[in-house]
């Protein structure tokens, strides 16, 4: 017989596997946002 800490622990790492999965894979599908190179004002002035 499992002792109740292991029982717990074991949940425990269950649940932070499945925590945010959703969320993980809305962000990996994202990707990388657009953004800019040269933005505007943003030359060298000398």
């Amino acid at each position: 017989m499992v002792s109740n800490t292991q029982q717990t622990e074991r949940r425990r790492r269950m649940k932070q596997a499945t925590v945010g999965r959703s969320q993980k894979r809305a962000r990996t599908k994202a990707g990388t946002p657009k953004f800019p190179v040269h933005p505007e004002g943003s030359e060298k002035k000398s």
